[in-house]
């Protein structure tokens, strides 16, 4: 029998919809987080895809560890919690190719690809719906230059270290580009402020004011 589970890494835990799966095939529930824990402990802060194969007669159980999403290998390996909202105007990150190469060598056996090529260009595809740039360029960029070749010896010998002077320069040119977006994060969020303001303050205006209670009786004795 085989059960399948999304946890989180390293850090699975005892709950209800845990018990549901778990609790009619009769296995005892704190080895199996024990086990899963263990086995998923190098993806922590990621949702891990487990299989638990159980032999139905003997209680026992094998853990099968499938590796995350790459959304979520990409969101680790930037250190971010989510993507870009906004794609093509703001970036949350900027990687090397080898560091795609390295997710793409630890997704291949999971991705229903062709070739390692095809895997490292799923990758990339993922950097254009997270908003990440690659060696400091749009990530759809990077597709066209790896169709064209540019990164075959890179992706032939699956080279997955980055220079360390490299590293540097994709982080320095990204603290520009952050700066930047922050920049007009700021300057959207100061108009949005003043257009609010705006919004209110002719509100205010637009309102009739009401005569004064003795004035209204004046009026209304005058007429008589």
């Amino acid at each position: 029998m085989n059960i399948k589970l999304l946890v989180d890494g390293g850090s699975m835990k005892p709950g209800p919809a845990l018990s549901q799966k778990l609790g009619p095939v009769g296995i005892n529930l704190n080895q199996v987080i024990t086990k899963v824990n263990e086995a998923t402990k190098s993806f922590n802060g990621l949702k891990v895809p487990v299989e638990l194969d159980v032999d139905a007669s003997t209680k026992e159980f094998t853990v099968k560890v499938f590796s995350p999403p790459v959304s979520g290998l990409l969101k680790k390996e930037l250190g971010v919690e989510k993507g870009s909202g906004l794609q093509k105007k703001f970036k949350i990150g900027n990687i090397s190719i080898e560091q795609v190469i390295a997710i793409a060598k630890s997704k291949s056996p999971n991705l229903l690809c062709r070739d390692f090529k095809s895997a490292v260009k799923t990758v990339v595809g993922t950097c254009v719906s997270l908003g990440i740039l690659i060696e400091s360029k749009p990530a759809k960029e990077i597709e066209e230059e790896i169709d064209n070749g540019k990164y075959d010896k890179e992706i032939e010998k699956e080279i997955t270290e980055t220079p360390k002077d490299k590293k540097a320069e994709l982080d320095e040119y990204f603290s520009k580009i952050k700066k930047e977006q922050d920049k007009i994060i700021q300057q959207e969020q100061a108009a949005k402020e003043q257009a609010e303001a705006s919004a209110v303050t002719a509100t205010t205006e637009a309102k009739p004011e009401k005569a004064p209670a003795g004035k209204t009786a004046e009026k209304t004795t005058a007429k008589k």
